[in-house]
């Protein structure tokens, strides 16, 4: 049955995605920009299931926020703070070793630790922190640290980036998370993160992690000051990557909370945008294995759409997000395993339970 498209422009762009071609990037523009909705998201649902069929995974994590004192002041981020705000928080190794414990009492797949830039912390207390996890949980994949907090321990503990990881994944550090990368461009990031590690760092920093045996994430944020030109290019620069390396697992849009930051002025993203992001991400990513929607940031039932606009992962059950609620994000901070399985269910698609590296899954019963 052939698809009725309203743009034109996406029936040429059809037999690009059916022939398994890269788009370029005013194919990309393209996409950002037409008004037929349903139309990219048919095109996104191609390639989602020619690589994924109706497979759509879920990981039973915990997100662990170890603390929200950090040296940049990024405009759009409503979770840093300074250290003499009276909601700065710094938790002890015990803190952490407990908090792991709470949920399940450790029996996760995966432990999602990120955290602000603090000032004083050792690069000792870094690493404590993941082979003391490791310890108590060796079954448990710990997946931490962004690009941004990589190059700020670097220069903490005085050595090369490269040693720097080779340290922390002989502490039990299994693989990166994709935050900090935000929009690439520099006309972007000098109005919402100028204290941030530049574009190009943030690459150099995941094929070095690449370069080392671990994988990595990526991310964009969108929906704030950026236009389609300056996504598309994010996503292109993330592919150029990809084919370099191939140690990109997950693409995860991030949609912008603007509640509680230096640009509450700015609207929250529409539902529109969010399933436009994934679509566009999952075409323009043709050589990324996954494309995720963060069920957390853009809600369950956004989530669930989604998975008919090029997604195959809903994250899984986060626990006590900090990041995204401190920016306003009105979604609990926990989905049970059974109710994520159900969503996907009702959406039509098989619910499939992974670990970080989605090396070992299990089928739910349908």
């Amino acid at each position: 049955m052939l698809f009725d498209f309203e743009d034109t422009n996406l029936k040429i762009l059809e037999e690009k995605v059916r022939s398994e071609e890269s788009l370029s990037f005013d194919d990309g523009v393209t996409l950002w920009n037409s008004f037929d909705l349903l139309g990219v998201g048919y095109l996104a649902n191609i390639v989602r299931e020619r690589m994924h069929s109706s497979d759509t995974y879920f990981i039973h994590n915990r997100h662990i926020n170890h603390t929200n004192i950090c040296v940049n002041s990024c405009q759009f981020c409503a979770f840093g703070v300074n250290e003499d705000n009276p909601s700065a928080y710094t938790k002890s190794l015990d803190e952490i070793f407990s908090d792991a414990e709470k949920y399940k009492n450790g029996r996760v797949s995966e432990f999602h630790i990120v955290g602000g830039l603090h000032p004083d912390l050792p690069f000792q207390y870094y690493l404590d922190m993941i082979s003391g996890l490791k310890e108590r949980f060796p079954d448990v994949h710990i997946q931490a640290f962004t690009a941004v907090e990589l190059e700020y321990l670097a220069g903490i503990a005085k050595m090369p980036l490269k040693d720097t990881l080779i340290e922390l994944r002989d502490a039990g550090l299994g693989s990166i998370p994709g935050g900090g990368a935000e929009i690439f461009a520099k006309r972007v990031r000098k109005k919402i993160c100028s204290e941030k590690t530049n574009a190009q760092d943030w690459l150099d920093v995941h094929e070095t992690v690449h370069s080392v045996g671990m994988k990595s994430n990526a991310t964009m944020l969108y929906g704030h000051v950026e236009n389609a030109d300056e996504r598309t290019d994010h996503l292109i620069r993330l592919r150029e990557l990809q084919n370099k390396t191939n140690g990109f697992l997950t693409f995860i849009p991030l949609a912008f909370h603007p509640e509680n930051t230096n640009l509450s002025f700015l609207q929250g993203t529409s539902g529109q945008l969010d399933l436009r992001a994934l679509a566009v991400s999952r075409l323009m990513l043709d050589n990324f294995p996954h494309v995720k929607a963060f069920w957390i940031m853009i809600t369950p039932q956004i989530a669930q759409v989604s998975l008919s606009f090029g997604t195959n992962d809903m994250d899984g059950t986060v626990v006590e997000e900090k990041i995204i609620h401190a920016a306003g994000g009105a979604t609990g901070q926990i989905f049970h395993k059974n109710v994520i399985a159900d969503m996907i269910v009702e959406a039509g698609r098989m619910p499939i339970e992974r670990d970080t590296l989605y090396e070992q899954t299990h089928k739910y019963m349908v």
